[in-house]
């Protein structure tokens, strides 16, 4: 992306997110964007006036049962007037609306954008909302999990991972979460004997395994390199991006590791310069939904062989002081405006780098992924910023 010869360097100015909740009764949907949104804007020290244009995207309309509402949106995030686009990638759409509006300032087409990405999910039923029917399967589906634990279970059976992984990731990412003053779930009475005492929802996954319902937004300020110069604090560089999708069901998908994973994240590290991402990348930010992708994932990203991302797990090298920290900010486990969810993990691999993670900051983190995925396995959104502007 920015790290090509003839595109414009894209640097995040501005980081915003709302605290995260199960339920925001106190603002409307409006509120609840434009609160991130100005939160972003004092931490680039802009105003409206500096934002050329507004990216914004969201998870299905149905989960709220607004209809477009980056239409009525538009006033609260200062777009009057000016171009405003819409992303929808389903669960990946916070990480897609960030690579949209990257795009737009690599290209050139405008100097300074706000993307902002929103859930909430207080005024909907997200999980009967994804309860859809597949098809020639019998509908014995109830929400994300009931589609993707049995790909759990493959991972288990093809891997030979023992039970007990997914119980210490969510231990991990809840403890971490006690450390981010933005995520939904502080579980201060958090053990390991917990999570494993959680009654199971969808074999193998456990509801300690399983992320929230919450209400939030997240918003960042975008631009170029005149805009990082002006930054009153160290930007973040974009040094790849990229986005990637396959079929929700064909002949020879693999659930477990979809091919549209290894793609995409393949493209970023060659637009980053990446060869060896478990030893180059200082700090992932991963979209874990159910705690067991985060060894599949580790496998389907490159940070492990086929078969070893469980190792590095029960290892502790994903654990905050570990040789590859993964969702220090606590993660999709710890919160989950689903909308917003992918923007959250692009956000908080920008902070790491910018060194302003607080409590929950990599000591050092220099590069940093961000990750996401949506639908059935089949969208994924990533970049990897870094501390250094990429060179050309």
């Amino acid at each position: 992306m920015s790290g090509a010869p003839g595109k414009e360097p894209v640097a995040v100015v501005g980081i915003g997110q709302t605290k995260h909740v199960a339920a925001r009764h106190d603002v409307s949907i409006a509120g609840l964007v434009r609160e991130a949104a100005t939160r972003a804007l004092a931490d680039a020290e802009l105003t409206w006036a500096d934002i050329d244009a507004v990216v914004i995207g969201k998870a299905p309309d149905f989960f709220e049962g607004v209809m477009m509402p980056e239409l009525y949106l538009a006033d609260a995030l200062g777009a009057v007037g000016k171009p405003m686009l819409r992303v929808h990638t389903a669960g990946s759409v916070g990480g897609s609306t960030a690579l949209v509006a990257a795009n737009l300032v690599a290209a050139r087409v405008h100097r300074t954008v706000l993307t902002l990405a929103f859930e909430k999910q207080s005024e909907s039923n997200a999980m009967w909302g994804l309860s859809l029917p597949v098809p020639f399967q019998q509908p014995l589906l109830a929400g994300a999990g009931g589609f993707f634990a049995p790909h759990v279970r493959a991972y288990m059976r093809r891997t030979g991972a023992p039970d007990g992984v997914g119980s210490l990731v969510a231990y991990k990412d809840r403890r971490n979460a006690l450390r981010n003053p933005y995520a939904h779930l502080h579980e201060h009475d958090i053990t390991l004997e917990k999570v494993q005492a959680s009654p199971m929802l969808w074999d193998p996954i456990r509801y300690s395994e399983t992320c929230p319902s919450s209400d939030g937004a997240c918003a960042m300020v975008l631009t170029d390199r005149a805009g990082a110069a002006r930054s009153p604090h160290p930007p973040a560089w974009v040094h790849g991006g990229a986005m990637r999708s396959e079929p929700t069901l064909f002949a020879g998908k693999d659930f477990v590791s979809p091919q549209a994973g290894k793609d995409c994240a393949a493209d970023v590290y060659r637009q980053a310069g990446i060869t060896d991402p478990r030893r180059e990348i200082d700090a992932v930010e991963m979209y874990v939904p159910f705690s067991w992708y985060e060894p599949m994932w580790l496998e389907n990203l490159g940070f492990a062989e086929e078969g070893e991302g469980w190792k590095l797990t029960e290892a502790g090298v994903t654990e905050i002081d570990g040789d590859l920290p993964v969702n220090p900010s606590g993660g999709v486990l710890s919160t989950n405006p689903i909308g917003a969810s992918g923007m959250i993990r692009f956000a908080e691999a920008a902070l790491q780098v910018r060194g302003q993670a607080g409590e929950h900051q990599v000591p050092g983190a220099r590069r940093a992924l961000g990750h996401a995925y949506g639908g059935g396995a089949q969208f994924f959104a990533m970049w990897l910023v870094g501390a250094q502007e990429p060179t050309t």
